[in-house]
């Protein structure tokens, strides 16, 4: 293998440094010490679904057109998928040069690309992906005995002890790793991709316990060393799409600052952001939804919130006879979150759609279904917005935002209109973003671990220099590096550099992006996987 890309979610120096003071981790910090490391700095914003294909991909969101978990088409949505990604990742342009690769579990890549080699989808696909070349996943279940993108509990289930869970975790991480020695050894490829995705999601699940993600890494690590040997790759590279840390500071609840501000509006009974654990089971049980529409059961209970019985105070009533267990269990799913107050997205002027987007949408009139913000008055609300928005301070006095700024700072491309109209950077992240409309701006963080804006990347191996200075590494210098260690030029549209750590192949001109619409979504079902890891609310 001339090159191989080890993907570690989350991955970052502070975690890894913890570790290395454990023995936990040596292949990797064999990796990182022996070769050349560094923090490599994310983008805006930070998150899974449009951080890794600005890795492979080696541009901006504004060029991909991906920007979060899920797309907008007016106020309804539909969970990504590689089809929303508009620009040729690294497979692709290696394939034209003739070089194969075998890529497993990198987010947002199904249905996967026809390349010489072979593609097995990860996170954010169903349960039983679409896999490259066709037959590929019924194989992998032969050899391996199981294969599963994700766990076979739902997140919050009591019914599966923390030990279970991390049983789960590990069998899922050695699972990669098999699929990619396996595929590895029968493809043969010049380029080799495997990401390890529970590194991140244990920190979600269990708050940052140390002792469970030690864990985690160290059964990574072992399925890293077992790789290494096998495949002896002559270079070897390690990236993440973020960093992962503590969030020690406020949770603002950005609907409700706007609803005061007379922005949002809000319903009981309406659609509102679906939550991403229904989300996560349909992808799970292979059910296939463009979008959510409250059934009948929570248009009852929406009914029912009218006249003051909504899901809080259900949920209070049934805790003081010790049922509200027992509730949750048997509830239908989205009960709750149609029961209770949420933004009226289409009779509001600005609001948060996803927290984890990092900005405010405009309900823009001639651009949404039902805008009411007219044309000519855009920039002046959005001026406006922005300035309340840069003067928030948190109950100690600290700014809320590192930055509150117009779309345009931060992407560029033919995909700019998709983004939100304003983006907003909380401060060192360090500050929790809630969508949720609740009582009071301010309030403990939803989620005591959360992403970090400074990621990792290391390089070691034949003609790597290890002298080599990474500051200023990008999350977009990925791309071209690895193409530029492989010496194949990169296109000349990736925004990022190869980094000095291999010398430079240079850019040159690929065929534009054309997309192509997939047949093979049709029977997958792409909607069940996100409140597992509390990404939309």
């Amino acid at each position: 293998m001339e090159a191989l890309l080890i993907g570690i979610d989350a991955g970052c120096l502070p975690v890894f440094e913890r570790l290395y003071e454990k023995d936990a981790i040596p292949n990797i910090k064999e990796i990182c010490e022996g070769g050349v490391c560094g923090p490599l700095e994310s983008q805006i914003p930070p998150w899974t679904p449009s951080a890794w294909p600005s890795m492979y991909t080696g541009v901006n969101p504004g060029k991909h057109g991906v920007y979060g978990f899920v797309d907008f088409d007016g106020y309804d949505w539909s969970v990504v998928t590689a089809d929303d990604v508009r620009e040729h990742a690294i497979w692709e342009l290696l394939d034209e040069h003739g070089m194969s690769s075998v890529v497993v579990n990198v987010p947002v890549t199904h249905p996967p690309d026809e390349i010489d080699g072979a593609i097995v989808p990860g996170f954010i696909g169903p349960e039983n992906p679409v896999c490259h070349p066709e037959g590929t996943l019924d194989e992998l279940k032969r050899e391996l005995g199981e294969y599963r993108v994700y766990p076979a509990y739902s997140r919050g289930d009591d019914k599966v002890t923390d030990d279970e869970k991390m049983d789960e975790y590990c069998r899922l991480v050695r699972m990669r790793g098999g699929a990619f020695r396996y595929l590895a050894d029968k493809h043969r490829p010049d380029f080799g991709f495997v990401q390890f995705q529970k590194t991140d999601t244990v920190f979600h699940e269990f708050a940052g316990d140390a002792e469970k993600v030690e864990r985690v890494y160290r059964v990574t690590d072992e399925e890293i060393g077992k790789i290494l040997e096998e495949a002896d790759p002559k270079r070897v590279f390690i990236a993440s799409d973020h960093g992962m840390g503590p969030y020690e500071k406020y949770e603002f609840r950005i609907n409700e600052y706007l609803r005061d501000k007379g922005y949002v509006e809000t319903r009981k009974g309406g659609k509102g952001m679906p939550s991403w654990n229904p989300i996560r089971n349909q992808l799970r049980e292979g059910h296939h939804e463009e979008t959510w529409e409250p059934s009948t059961v929570e248009r009852i209970a929406a009914y029912a919130a009218k006249f003051g019985l909504t899901a809080e105070r259900v949920g209070k009533g049934l805790k003081t006879v010790g049922l509200d267990g027992v509730a949750r269990r048997y509830a239908p799913r989205n009960v709750t979150r149609t029961a209770n107050e949420q933004v009226d997205f289409p009779s509001s002027k600005a609001y948060m759609r996803a927290r984890t987007e990092l900005g405010i949408r405009i309900n823009l009139e001639g651009r949404e279904p039902n805008g009411v913000v007219p044309a000519e008055e855009y920039d002046s609300v959005r001026a406006d917005l922005i300035e309340y928005l840069r003067g928030v301070s948190t109950p100690d006095g600290d700014p809320m935002f590192e930055d509150v700024a117009p779309r345009e700072e931060y992407f560029h491309g033919p995909y700019v209109e998709k983004a939100v109209d304003i983006v907003t950077v909380p401060n060192d992240f360090e500050q929790f973003l809630s969508a949720q409309v609740l009582d009071g701006y301010f309030a403990p963080p939803t989620e005591p671990w959360n992403h970090k804006l400074d990621g990792v990347f290391a390089a070691k191996g034949v003609d790597i220099d290890r002298s080599a200075a990474l500051e200023g590494a990008h999350l977009f210098d990925v791309a071209p590096t690895i193409m530029s260690a492989l010496g194949i030029p990169y296109s000349d549209r990736m925004d990022g550099r190869s980094l000095p750590v291999v010398a430079d192949a240079g850019a040159r001109e690929y065929d534009p992006y054309e997309h192509e619409e997939a047949d093979s979504l049709a029977d997958d079902g792409v909607q069940d996987r996100l409140a597992d890891l509390g990404y939309l609310e």
